[in-house]
């Protein structure tokens, strides 16, 4: 019997740049409202780039969160799947870290590390250009659509996924306060 299969749940983004946070969030997003089994690893890799090819090479599965310019509307959800990703990733570069990621593929690739499925799920930003500022609400309004369906990836990959209990004492996902709570509201909160 053939073990399950090692899956990795990655957000990747700069939340210090408006949109280009939107991997990271909606990894957070996707933390703290579900379970998952051991054999699947959530992880928010920020703007590491090549650093993230070895966390690619311990797994077999990889679902990716990402602000990627498709050229559509802003908060345009799209998801690209196996063989595709490559050619979004690196497509029209929005951040230094997507060059990154291309390469973490081909790394992993050349080391024989390749996974055997791969998800992205994209969403097109709108602003990349406010420093500290918070997603924009077209972006921020597709995070609940990009969970749910990184939910249905891994169902359909035979994971089972639970929600969360209500009122479940959730380790975090970011430390140091850059959760979105700590981070992005802090500008709304009375001092």
């Amino acid at each position: 019997m053939r073990p399950a299969p090692r899956i990795l749940v990655l957000g990747i983004g700069n939340i210090l740049w408006a949109d280009e946070g939107f991997g990271v969030r909606a990894v957070e997003a996707f933390h703290k409202a579900y379970e998952v089994p051991a054999n699947v690893t959530v992880l928010d890799g920020g703007t590491q780039g090549l650093y993230l090819v070895q966390f690619i090479n311990e797994h077999d599965r990889l679902i990716v969160f990402d602000a990627i310019d498709y050229g559509l509307v802003p908060g345009t959800m799209k998801v690209v799947e196996d063989d595709e990703v490559p050619k979004f990733t690196g497509a029209k570069k929005v951040s230094l870290h997507q060059t990154g990621f291309q390469e973490v593929l081909s790394a992993a690739d050349l080391m024989g590390q390749y996974p055997e499925r791969l998800t992205l799920i994209g969403c097109q930003p709108r602003d990349l250009e406010n420093w500290g500022g918070p997603l924009t609400a077209p972006v921020k309004t597709v995070i609940p659509a990009a969970v749910d369906t990184a939910v249905r990836t891994l169902r359909d990959w035979g994971v089972a996924v639970a929600v969360r209990p209500e009122g479940a004492v959730v380790p975090p996902l970011l430390e140091n306060d850059i959760d979105v709570e700590n981070y992005e509201c802090r500008a709304y909160r009375p001092r």
